[in-house]
């Protein structure tokens, strides 16, 4: 008897247990809820505004947990053939509350599915609201979006009845996860078929799978059909239509709702912030922030999340000094400030260098015992420009600060001094920290109250040689440049770049071949900006034999030379009189594989038209169409104008009618060739024609314009239009007296 008792008595106290846990989760899990809660919704809920739990779940047997605990342990193992008649007897006893038991204990969404699936094949077995609501919730919440679609299928083809909140519940599991449409079409056919009468839960459930689509055609059918019933609308039913609207950017109606619920005292804090955040992300800063204003006579005040969405909001749109004003309310109502809302308005107060206001955060976050990250601290720096500031900034924070957090503040320091103009302390800063020999007293300049200086790095070399060479300090540059192998400093592409440009700006051509050699010679492989930097000087010195040597190179490692040089090139051989030195550069270019811009090819041409080579201008003009390029009315005026010059004006007035065939625009420049051309003939008659046609073209003479034809006329003795044009011309220069 005392061995029966010690068998029985383990077993009771398990069965207890069990059914206790089960008390439990009962209790805590068919609360009501509503579809707007933060909280999962219960399927078994009844109004929106209860919280005591209903339909409690009637004590299990101990046969039935014997089942439930069988089939737990047997779909929660590897299944095979020798489990399929175990499976078959627990099969012939199962009931929907025993499969909603299974579901609850079934973690892996994949075993549960399996589970539901395997019940729903059982002869004499049919799935209930709740077991279907137990697997939408499952699916939904691994959001596997295929099996729900599945599972909606199933519910219309098994026929199954709902409650209204039990369809309530299921419609929002698919429309947490996007399936609006099939969200909307069973809900219909549920109500269709009769296996459903909805209720305002259920309907405010569809509302709200609906505004997360934003399908306001929708949302607002659904309402109308919710009036028609004469149901008095809630906040559950307005929240998701004031969402939808604000979702797609619709203010005006929402406002509208927005107003109908003040009316109907239905606005609370979450409410006001779904319009306050859509505002904000929709750039509606001044209407957020007068709505913020006006919440203080509704008795309303906004969470911590809300406030710090308007905030970056604010900052977003450059509303600043908005962002500024909400953070003074929200220390007013107690909140505590975070890292991040005083490190977004520092970023936007520094990028706008309000230093006073930046240095301003900066003190009230220490106040606050809120501890700046290093982000924050590099940001201010970029900004001040006393050192006293950059002394406040850093004091009692670098020594707290990890190695790489000391180093980035490190950098900020010299690139603060070196925006500040100070690039000699910013250099003595390194050479102190390296030990090297600056030529100066750094003990004397005080700049960081630092016990023990960092270990400068490649991007603080990088920073203060930089400043050197803006500063015109290249030589002090260089020196640094190669006291990096004495403290074994790693070099960069970005040093070789800004040193060779600005040796080839100084025009000290040898010292860049130099430098390009010595990398070459390393792991840094040249760039189009080091290529280009020599390239340049080659150009501006008028070497066409060094730069067409260097677009070679360029070429074999797959760099473009830039226009800008080659252009200064062209203009320089062609003010010197080379002309034909430019366009052979060109030729070679082009035979290099390189298509030169019409912008060059215009400087050589307007060279050649200069020395009356005009016939092989002419072709060099040709020559650009046939390489596919457009000639631009830069280059067209040029060419006409030279044309125009040598008195073979038909030649240019063709060139005209091309220029209108592709669709150039003629400038002023080009009718007054063209005018000047035809005077030049002894044809006024067409030069006025001209004039004719600019007015039909919208292009308004100028003083040159009646200039020219006042000289045509003179010459061609015709008193009377000379007279007209003389007045014309009187007029244009007394408005450009004015």
């Amino acid at each position: 008897m005392a061995a029966l008792c010690r068998i029985r008595r383990p077993h009771l106290l398990f069965f207890n247990s069990i059914k206790q846990l089960l008390n439990i989760w009962t209790h805590n899990n068919i609360l009501i809820q509503t579809p707007f809660t933060k909280h999962n919704l219960s399927p078994f809920s009844s109004t929106p505004t209860s919280q005591k739990p209903i339909n409690s779940l009637p004590p299990i047997s101990i046969d039935d947990l014997r089942i439930v605990d069988r089939l737990v342990h047997i779909f929660t193992k590897p299944l095979d053939s020798s489990k399929s008649q175990e499976l078959d007897e627990l099969g012939s006893n199962i009931t929907t509350f025993i499969v909603e038991f299974v579901l609850r204990k079934l973690r892996n969404w994949r075993i549960a599915h399996l589970f539901f699936n395997w019940a729903s094949n059982l002869k004499g077995y049919r799935h209930n609201c709740h077991t279907f609501n137990l697997m939408a919730e499952c699916l939904s919440g691994a959001r596997q979006i295929d099996s729900m679609r599945v599972l909606v299928n199933d519910v219309v083809r098994f026929q199954c009845y709902f409650t209204p909140r039990g369809l309530g519940f299921f419609i929002r599991c698919l429309g947490n996860q996007g399936l609006v449409k099939e969200a909307n079409e069973l809900f219909d056919q549920m109500k269709k078929s009769g296996l459903c009468v909805p209720n305002c839960f259920t309907y405010n459930c569809l509302l709200d799978a609906v505004s997360k689509a934003g399908d306001v055609g929708l949302i607002e059918l659904r309402l109308k059909e919710m009036c028609s019933y004469g149901w008095e609308l809630d906040k559950y039913a307005y929240t998701p239509v004031l969402q939808c609207y604000c979702n797609v950017g619709n203010f005006e109606n929402a406002l509208v709702v927005f107003n109908e619920m003040r009316v109907k005292g239905l606005i609370d804090a979450h409410v006001l912030s779904i319009l306050l955040v859509s505002f904000s992300k929709w750039g509606k800063v001044d209407k957020a922030f007068e709505l913020v204003e006006r919440i203080e006579n509704i008795n309303i005040s906004l969470n911590e999340k809300t406030c710090f969405v308007l905030i970056h909001g604010f900052v977003r749109e450059g509303k600043t000094d908005k962002a500024l004003q909400l953070l003074d309310k929200m220390k007013k109502l107690g909140f505590v400030l975070d890292i991040s809302v005083y490190g977004v308005l520092i970023e936007e107060l520094s990028r706008n260098k309000e230093i006073e206001k930046a240095m301003q955060l900066y003190e009230d976050m220490n106040v606050s015992g809120v501890h700046p990250d290093i982000k924050i601290l590099s940001d201010l720096m970029s900004c001040v420009r006393e050192e006293r500031d950059m002394i406040r900034i850093v004091e009692g924070r670098y020594e707290s600060l990890d190695l790489k957090a000391r180093m980035l503040l490190y950098n900020s320091v010299l690139k603060g001094l070196i925006n500040n103009g100070s690039t000699d302390k910013a250099y003595r800063l390194l050479s102190a920290s390296t030990g090297l020999d600056s030529g100066g007293d750094f003990s004397e300049d005080n700049i960081l109250p630092m016990k023990e200086l960092a270990c400068p790095n490649t991007i603080s070399f990088e920073i203060v040689i930089d400043g050197l060479c803006r500063a015109d300090r290249l030589e002090v540059a260089l020196n640094l440049f190669r006291d990096m192998d004495h403290i074994g400093c790693k070099r960069s592409v970005l040093l070789y770049n800004n040193l060779i440009d600005s040796l080839s700006r100084a025009s000290r051509l040898n010292e860049c071949y130099e430098l390009l050699d010595e990398m070459k010679q390393t792991e840094f492989l040249p760039t189009h900006y080091t290529y280009n930097s020599i390239f340049g000087c080659l150009c501006r010195q008028g070497d066409d034999a060094g730069a067409l040597a260097m677009v070679r190179e360029m070429r074999v490692h797959g760099h473009q030379p830039w226009i800008k040089h080659y252009t200064l090139l062209m203009k320089k051989l062609c003010k010197d009189g080379q002309v034909v030195k430019a366009s052979n550069f060109l030729a070679d270019m082009v035979q290099e594989g390189f298509l030169p811009d019409v912008v060059g090819y215009s400087a050589v041409i307007d060279g050649l038209v200069k020395i009356k080579q005009l016939d092989e201008a002419l072709n060099l003009f040709r020559g650009i169409c046939s390489r596919g390029y457009c000639p631009d009315v830069v280059a067209y005026n040029i060419m006409i104008n030279g044309l125009c010059k040598a008195k073979r004006v038909v030649e240019a007035q063709n060139l005209l009618d091309e220029m209108m065939d592709k669709g150039i625009i003629p400038s002023v420049v080009t009718y007054n060739s063209l005018i000047d051309g035809w005077c030049k003939n002894g044809d006024v008659d067409r030069a006025i024609a001209y004039l004719t046609r600019m007015n039909v073209k919208e292009r308004e003479p100028n003083v040159i314009t009646y200039t020219t034809l006042i000289d045509g006329l003179c010459n061609a003795a015709n008193q009377v239009m000379l007279l007209v044009f003389w007045s014309k011309w009187r007029q244009m220069g007394a408005l450009q007296i004015e």
